[in-house]
């Protein structure tokens, strides 16, 4: 998906994720757990915590009353080196661990850097794994998102989709370290009976989302250039395609509750997708974030460009058989983010 305004154009179609790993005290893997939020004192290292994820995890943490978050940045704690990470562990003890930290980016970024993307995102993960398993750590939530799944899944995307067919060739690196995720977490349950799922939510966006004039996915893409034009006094803001393919977004806020909703209430060897279970076209999400943000011009669809795959849509009936469904619909999540925008982006 391209936009430009005027005659700049720049690319929005990719997939990106974002992991956690979280590990309790209180249950087995084939048992159920008492209140994750029952003891507000628990020590809790949330990684990458500036991140989409990361912040809004920390911010669910603290409304919900925990006053001991652990917080390092990349300079503190570079989690790619294992002698770090163990010694961090070792001295802190965290009883519980988020991991919201991975190298994650574009189509371009992917293409460019296929070694970093797998190498990072391998070194983060197992450092991060394998040290709250080794530290005493109870229980450990791996977040990737619907970049796992082969480029032609069914639609709605199950979890059993997971290895049946070739991946998106654009994302296929940090794919494979992502899939290595699921599966390290699953051995070590397998293994040494360790309380470790998986969750993989669906395309996410909110506060704190990636708003780079190049580099940033379609409705942040969408929200800076009708935000732009509408500065700028532009007569139109161009997109590439029809309009027609459908994608389904999850505000992070309800990712982060998610999360604490799966700590209380699963333990099992399977990852769970995560999604608000809504499709919208493209075209939809243009109208709707072009009204949000108040731009007066026209929205010009370039037809001649490609659309991208047709439909998007993770299979999220796991997660709402187990009692859980999202809060914030796309409207009130788009006003929500464009406040964030306009208080925290260089105009």
């Amino acid at each position: 998906m391209v936009l430009t305004v005027k005659k700049e154009s720049f690319s929005a179609e990719s997939c990106s994720w974002l992991f956690l790993s979280l590990r309790s005290n209180m249950g087995g893997p084939n048992g159920s757990t008492d209140s994750f939020t029952f003891d507000k004192s628990a020590k809790i290292f949330v990684a990458g915590h500036r991140g989409l994820v990361g912040s809004a995890i920390v911010n669910k943490l603290r409304q919900l009353g925990f006053t001991n978050l652990l917080l390092r940045s990349h300079s503190d704690l570079d989690l790619t080196r294992q002698s770090a990470v163990e010694a961090f562990f070792a001295a802190e003890n965290p009883q519980f661990v988020i991991l919201a930290a991975a190298k994650v980016g574009g189509i371009h970024a992917n293409n460019t850097y296929p070694a970093d993307f797998i190498a990072i995102n391998l070194q983060i993960q197992t450092n991060v794994i394998d040290s709250a398993y080794r530290h005493g750590v109870k229980k450990l939530v791996f977040l990737g998102s619907s970049c796992i799944y082969p480029k032609f899944a069914p639609q709605p995307i199950p979890e059993d989709a997971l290895l049946t067919g070739p991946l998106e060739p654009t994302n296929e690196w940090y794919a494979v370290a992502k899939i290595a995720g699921i599966k390290m977490c699953q051995a070590y349950r397998i293994q040494y009976n360790w309380d470790a799922i998986s969750a993989m939510p669906t395309n996410l966006y909110g506060p704190n989302d990636n708003f780079h004039p190049e580099n940033s996915h379609v409705l942040p893409a969408l929200m800076r250039r009708f935000h732009e034009a509408k500065v700028s006094g532009a007569i139109e803001v161009v997109v590439w395609g029809t309009g027609s393919p459908l994608r389904e977004f999850l505000h992070v806020d309800d990712l982060a509750d998610a999360v604490v909703f799966l700590m209380e209430k699963y333990s099992g060897l399977g990852h769970v997708n995560v999604g608000s279970g809504k499709e919208v076209t493209i075209k939809e999400l243009a109208e709707l974030v072009k009204e949000v943000v108040g731009f007066e011009g026209e929205l010009v669809w370039d037809t001649s460009k490609p659309d991208g795959t047709p439909r998007k849509l993770m299979d999220s009936s796991k997660l709402s058989g187990l009692g859980w469904v999202p809060k914030i619909s796309l409207r009130d999540g788009l006003v929500d983010t464009y406040k964030w925008y306009l208080e925290n982006v260089k105009q």
